[in-house]
């Protein structure tokens, strides 16, 4: 019995003092992470969307050249460095309920515009304007979850939150699959052109799930299933662990603090190192590896790197449960470091067998599991300033993307592929980075 009761504290943290908070904490995570994970998964299946289109016939149908798939990718991610700051501080403005659901509206809509494109200029301004509706998703999220949930329950929230999105990955691969399979052709449309289709058709009913149970924030709160006393208790609880939950009026105060405090530096500089082991997965590597070599059917290119999505599902999960039990965060930034760098030179040294490198890519999915780790640890190191808090998890996610605006043309062009020798290099030195800078 007692063994079961700790491995039940272990996989979801301490019981709540009363039943009433246990109550209130089981209806946040159900209206919460309902609406975040399936917001973010549409989210990240947008994203992954792109990567197995250009694998499934955009490049052959759009007469796409040399560096032009990553000058997609970082067109992306002008506007969703464009979008972040911005789109977090909306959230002290606007309730999350209504700002996160209008987002996912446009996004989707500019999905729906995708599956017409004539030409990869049109990708271009559509993938720009995607990355500034999508960039409210991620660090809006983790700023939502650092709002209502303590500490001690924070790590696993968020590896749920992030997996969702991996989630989003790995149904893309599938869903690509599937879709190249029986829709090619269809309506005189390519499979590719299905894809985005049917992506917007799952993003915008989420959207309208989100106006009508997503939370927003614990002071402004009105939603129809929390009574007075859990709103109280919402507040109450978090005030006992130093999180602070007052709103307060935006003023120039906010610039000086963020500014005057290491918070901001230690957590942007940290996600922006690390978060570039995350290349593996966000330039799909496995999969331009898989067409560059030849012998592989565009379903099994599409469907192979899902491997790694599970990985990295698998390792985000565990790790965020365990940070939430230890209370240390830093451990698993080791662990995906060394996993990273095992990876990199079993690809570095060519003449390593297939099923090796098959097994360097899926174990380089562990890079994932730094995301929920990290955005928990600054939402803890931020907690007693919730204006400063939003800007430092939006700053985090900011600084590492602008880093990928030019990081994946310079070190993982697709006429590297497939054995990205500049991209391996660069990673082992990115791993040594990270484990050097969370010291």
């Amino acid at each position: 019995m007692y063994k079961l009761q700790k491995m039940k504290r272990f996989i979801w943290g301490e019981e709540p003092p009363s039943k009433m908070e246990a109550r209130l904490v089981l209806k946040l995570d159900w209206f919460i992470l309902s609406y975040c994970c399936m917001m973010y998964f549409t989210n990240y299946l947008d994203r992954s969307n792109v990567s197995n289109a250009y694998v499934s016939g955009m490049k052959e149908e759009l007469r796409m050249e040399g560096t032009e798939f990553n000058k997609i990718n970082t067109i992306f991610t002008c506007g969703y460095i464009v979008g972040m700051i911005p789109n977090n501080m909306m959230l002290q403005v606007l309730s999350p309920r209504i700002w996160f659901p209008c987002m996912q509206i446009i996004w989707g809509v500019l999905t729906f515009c995708t599956s017409a494109v004539s030409s990869v200029e049109q990708i271009y301004v559509i993938r720009f304007f995607q990355g500034i509706a999508e960039s409210s998703t991620f660090v809006g999220t983790h700023y939502v979850l650092g709002s209502w949930y303590k500490p001690a329950e924070l790590g696993k929230r968020s590896g749920i939150f992030t997996s969702s999105g991996l989630v989003g990955t790995l149904f893309s691969g599938v869903l690509q699959a599937a879709v190249y399979r029986n829709l090619n052709g269809k309506a005189s449309r390519s499979g590719w052109r299905w894809l985005f289709i049917i992506d917007g058709i799952i993003t915008l009913p989420i959207a309208f799930y989100g106006f009508l149970v997503f939370p927003g924030l614990p002071a402004t709160t009105n939603v129809f299933y929390l009574t007075e006393e859990e709103r109280l208790l919402a507040t109450e609880r978090l005030q006992t662990t130093n999180i602070e939950v007052s709103r307060q009026p935006l003023s120039w105060s906010l610039l000086r603090r963020v500014l005057t405090r290491w918070r901001w530096y230690a957590c942007s500089l940290l996600f922006a190192i690390s978060g570039e082991t995350e290349s593996f997965g966000s330039n799909n590597l496995m999969g331009q590896w898989l067409k560059a070599i030849g012998g592989y059917s565009v379903e099994q290119i599409d469907f192979y790197p899902s491997g790694a999505t599970a990985v990295a599902i698998t390792s985000t999960l565990i790790c965020a449960t365990w940070t939430d039990y230890t209370q240390v965060r830093w451990p698993v930034l080791i662990y995906m470091s060394i996993a990273c760098i095992i990876s990199s030179i079993c690809i570095l040294i060519w003449s390593t067998p297939i099923g090796l490198k098959f097994f360097a890519y899926y174990l380089a999915g562990a890079s994932y599991a730094g995301q929920a780790t990290t955005f928990a640890w600054a939402n803890q190191i931020c907690a007693d300033d919730d204006q400063e808090r939003n800007i430092v998890l939006a700053s985090m996610n900011m600084w590492n993307n602008v880093i990928n605006a030019w990081w994946s043309i310079v070190f993982y062009p697709a006429t590297d592929a497939p054995k990205f020798r500049k991209g391996m290099v660069a990673m082992i030195c990115i791993c040594i980075a990270t484990m050097g800078i969370h010291g």
